[in-house]
């Protein structure tokens, strides 16, 4: 029965929300005591049964500290802010988890708002500077901002507030620091494959032309092919625009423009979408893969890449490599260090599977 009236007075506190005061008095201390306990003030000379008491007294009333207050007094927080149009894109959660972990690590945590693209029209026009604004109504040390695709990307001017961290992108105004994959080295280590299994007629199924994934990729193959002492032939580069109907439609030309003995041995598509396609026209073609034509794609797409049949060989996007080194650079710049790079490559691997 002696302990039923602290029992019930510490769950009357809990009822109406409990106060730094409220433990300060249940632990029978001054408030400034609690903070400075709380908030591990090493000069304070304070007894460890003091700090015992003020624990087991937190422990007891369920207390928890204002973050938001805290974050004003100290102007840390201990959050980033994630902003990003690819939660529900199939590489979303290796951008979060590189991230989310690397964060962890540092002791920090993230906060994730969903954007729609900067360039959106219609009802979700001024989504993405409204999530930026939310971010920052929470004071997080610094921003980091994902894309769906790699691409140049005009950020709202309020990310410029608090430090921030293109990946998957970059500036299209040349301000802010990105972290993107490295398109070139990703092409050639894709075909420098082809080429040590013995291809030497390799067709190219390209995606849109103009996008830096399709400019880095084609231009890494053409290494791959230098550094062996051919030449792409251009004419076995047709573009499937990153659609698995566009890849069928661009294997079908290409295979359909030689005569058996001249046409291309290996397919080498700029994403695991358009190698689905290509797989398809293969096949309809009475042809086997890899024994009559090898392929290669591009992205690792998982739901595709491991279930096509054969298994498709890919190059990685490293995503959460990416989400990882996002993190650290923003942790640079939170601290005032310098970063060695505006923009930092992170390199593609290859995924060894079944149609090479």
């Amino acid at each position: 029965m002696a302990n039923n009236g602290p029992i019930t007075k510490a769950a009357a506190v809990r009822d109406r929300g409990v106060t730094m005061n409220d433990v300060a008095n249940y632990a029978g201390v001054s408030r400034t005591t609690v903070s400075f306990v709380l908030n591990n003030r090493s000069t304070a000379n304070i007894s460890e049964e003091t700090r015992k008491r003020i624990i087991e007294a937190v422990q007891e009333l369920g207390y928890r500290p204002n973050a938001g207050a805290r974050a004003l007094a100290s102007q840390r927080s201990d959050w980033y802010g994630l902003v990003t149009e690819i939660v529900t894109a199939p590489f979303a959660v290796n951008v979060i988890k590189g991230a989310q972990d690397q964060a962890w690590l540092d002791r920090r945590f993230l906060l994730i708002a969903p954007s729609d693209q900067a360039d959106a029209v219609g009802p979700n026009q001024g989504m993405e500077d409204a999530a930026i604004e939310k971010l920052l109504e929470q004071r997080v040390e610094g921003l980091l901002y994902a894309a769906t695709f790699h691409r140049g990307v005009h950020v709202p001017q309020s990310a410029h507030e608090v430090p921030t961290v293109l990946i998957n992108c970059f500036d299209a105004d040349g301000k802010l620091p990105s972290i993107v994959p490295n398109e070139r080295a990703g092409g050639r280590v894709a075909v420098e494959r082809l080429l040590l299994a013995g291809h030497r007629r390799i067709g190219v199924i390209n995606l849109d032309p103009n996008i830096p994934a399709a400019v880095g990729r084609l231009d890494g193959a053409r290494d791959a092919l230098a550094g062996a002492g051919l030449e792409l032939d251009p004419e076995l580069v047709v573009s499937g625009f990153a659609t698995a109907d566009g890849g069928y439609e661009a294997a079908c030309e290409i295979l359909d423009r030689y005569p058996e003995g001249q046409r291309p041995t290996a397919l080498f598509c700029l994403n695991d979408r358009m190698a689905m396609g290509a797989y398809d026209a293969i096949k309809e073609r009475g042809l086997t893969i890899p024994g009559d034509i090898a392929v290669i794609g591009f992205d690792n797409q998982e739901l595709i890449a491991a279930y096509l049949r054969p298994k498709l060989t890919t190059v990685a996007l490293p995503f959460e490599k990416m989400g990882a080194l996002g993190v650290q650079t923003l942790a640079a710049l939170t601290a005032g260090q310098p970063i060695t790079a505006d923009q930092q490559l992170v390199d593609c691997p290859l995924l060894e599977r079944s149609s090479v």
